[in-house]
């Protein structure tokens, strides 16, 4: 249903999950079936929308091309409209930078267009740089409509065993190695007191280090549970205590996205 103004009803903003295979196919690999990993129901509003905004244009098209081959797009993919999200600064921001368009994001909205927005990889605004613009579009009274699909963080708790009733995702860890441990310990501490389960990632080249770091940290009672590659063939979650982990360290690829969780 769509919101009504004086000049007339606006389109929604469709929250479209993605796969989480991202970077993980190699050259003449065949390409996984899209319905064993989203359903057919946001396949078919995906393949209905002309308007998108995305992390990675070039990753869009390419869940696009997956879309085509089960529910044709409405139309042709080089007719898309596919606008990329801000890129967030890097180092520190200039304060005399125009500041980013993102309600120019939504004027397609604002004009009756329903519009998709995609991650490159599971849940739209979930470690995602996309909720500044779900937040912008209630501002802009836009009705916000999430469609179900994979998302790694979730995953990664059920599998894990580990307190689903509390669990909290603290994103990555900072990278300087005696900032990271005392990051490590103080969230640890944290888990401890209140029996939350605390959930961080980390890029997929630094799989092992990370791994290192939370071995060398952790208490060796303290739950750890290692997820990876979820959805992909060959995926894995293992939970063991820290001491168990560091008796037969994990091995884990460079190229595969992983989550870990630990729980004091």
């Amino acid at each position: 249903m769509s919101t009504t103004t004086k000049s007339g009803p606006k389109g929604r903003l469709w929250l479209v999950p993605n796969t989480l295979d991202l970077g993980t196919l190699r050259e003449g690999q065949p390409v996984p079936d899209l319905q064993q990993v989203l359903p057919l129901g946001a396949i078919r509003v995906a393949a209905g929308l002309s308007h998108w905004v995305a992390e990675n244009a070039r990753s869009a098209r390419a869940l696009l091309k997956r879309v085509d081959a089960v529910v044709p797009l409405a139309q042709p993919l080089q007719a898309l409209s596919i606008r990329e999200l801000p890129r967030p600064p890097k180092g520190r921001a200039d304060p005399k930078a125009p500041a980013p368009d993102w309600a120019g994001l939504l004027a397609p909205a604002l004009a009756g267009h329903d519009v998709g927005l995609v991650s490159e990889a599971g849940l739209p605004a979930v470690a995602d740089p996309g909720a500044e613009l779900v937040r912008v579009a209630h501002a802009q009274g836009i009705t916000v409509m999430p469609l179900s699909g994979p998302s790694s963080l979730i995953l990664a708790v059920a599998a894990s065993g580990l307190n689903g009733q509390s669990f909290a995702f603290v994103g990555y860890l900072p990278t300087d190695a005696a900032e990271r441990t005392r990051r490590l310990r103080d969230l640890e501490a944290h888990s401890r007191r209140w029996q939350q389960t605390q959930l961080l990632i980390e890029t997929p080249y630094r799989n092992a280090a990370m791994a290192q770091a939370l071995l060398a940290a952790l208490n060796p009672q303290t739950w750890l549970s290692i997820s990876c590659g979820l959805t992909l063939e060959g995926g894995s979650t293992r939970t063991l205590r820290v001491a168990q982990w560091r008796a037969s360290p994990p091995e884990l690829p460079g190229d595969v996205p992983a989550v870990f969780a630990f729980l004091a």
